[in-house]
């Protein structure tokens, strides 16, 4: 049986060489490659055809959720694994929300990973029982100030969608859309749309 494909995608050496290393014995899976950022991921999907993506939740440059679509249009037969250190980070959810086909901790033993990885590329949606992305992100949620309306049209705008398109995604108005971010923005602080998925990122709801 052929072994399936598996790119790392995560910033750090430790964690890309890590992952080789604990699949080197299992003969269903071989790591093919890996990459440092979400842009690099999405330039070496089409040439290295993985059949499963381990991504890093936190990346230097681009969102998970952002980088999840992305790796679904480039490369729709993946499967695409969000890998973390953060159990109950608010960006689990939405990596799942986009498409992500699973979620694990960066802890697991090599068997466990191994084991969950090819319930992932059978078909199954799998995630680590301690990651708890809910109750966190409500929390997460509550002291921001934001409404759901506002959280979910930020989360749109920082994965790269125009007015326009967050509009047309969500059914609301674009005029509509335009208050929810300008309200968002003065929740947290932020002068521009940038500045606010910043801070909106630091505070584990991105």
């Amino acid at each position: 049986m052929t072994p399936a494909r598996v790119m790392v995608v995560d910033d750090h050496p430790v964690v890309r060489d890590g992952v080789a290393l604990l699949l080197r014995g299992e003969p269903a899976l071989v790591v093919v490659g890996a990459a440092e950022s979400g842009r690099a991921a999405l330039e070496r999907a089409s040439e290295l055809k993985p059949d499963l993506v381990l991504l890093d939740l936190r990346l230097p440059d681009m969102l998970a959720p952002e980088v999840v679509v992305g790796l679904r249009e480039l490369v729709p037969a993946a499967r695409v694994v969000v890998f973390t250190a953060h159990g109950d980070h608010h960006g689990v959810q939405a990596a799942l929300d986009a498409g992500a086909h699973g979620a694990l901790l960066k802890d697991a033993a090599a068997t466990d990973l191994a084991a969950a990885l090819r319930r992932v590329l059978r078909g199954e949606r799998v995630s680590d029982p301690r990651i708890v992305p809910g109750a966190a992100g409500r929390t997460a949620l509550q002291r921001s100030g934001l409404t759901r309306r506002e959280y979910e049209v930020l989360r749109l705008a920082a994965q790269g969608r125009t007015n326009p398109e967050i509009a047309e995604t969500t059914g609301l108005a674009r005029n509509t859309v335009k208050t929810y971010l300008q309200a968002a923005l003065h929740k947290l602080g932020a002068r521009n749309r940038v500045e606010a998925i910043g801070k909106a990122s630091e505070a584990g709801l991105l």
